[in-house]
């Protein structure tokens, strides 16, 4: 299981691990100090010890490259700050459907509407969801 915090966090975990072993404290202690297993603190030792400063850098976990490269997420936005209307749909209100059909029709790229959500997260983009209209308030 991976361990809570950012990538930063833990590199800076894993820094303060090794400057508390050079000070002579014994692995078991920096564990608990770092809130970590004494295991973890002799791998990044052994790391340290073969590769240097870079042994204890944060590496990536490749994935599965993204089907939108960063400029197309970017004119994704602009074509989303439109809005739907302007997209041909009867109303304002972005659903994920909507938001799946545009990225389809626009870059060729298909993706779940369940999916969609994960895109426009990793955008910084949240979920709204308009207030109701009192029915005196529509007539």
């Amino acid at each position: 299981m991976r361990p809570k915090g950012t990538w930063v966090e833990l590199e800076q975990r894993r820094r303060q691990a090794l400057a508390l072993l050079k000070q002579g404290m014994r692995p078991a202690h920096v564990a608990r100090a770092v809130g970590t297993s004494r295991a973890s603190v002799t791998r990044w030792k052994q790391a340290y010890e073969a590769r240097g400063a870079r042994g204890l850098a944060a590496k990536r976990h490749p994935g599965k490259p993204p089907k939108l490269t960063k400029r197309e997420r970017r004119r994704l936005v602009a074509l989303l700050k439109r809005g739907a209307r302007r997209h041909g749909y009867p109303t304002a209100l972005w659903t994920l459907g909507r938001v799946a059909e545009v990225i389809e029709r626009h870059f060729g790229v298909s993706y779940h509407p369940g999916h969609v959500w994960r895109v426009l997260r990793s955008m910084q983009w949240t979920s709204q969801k308009p207030r109701p209209m009192p029915a005196s308030a529509t007539s």
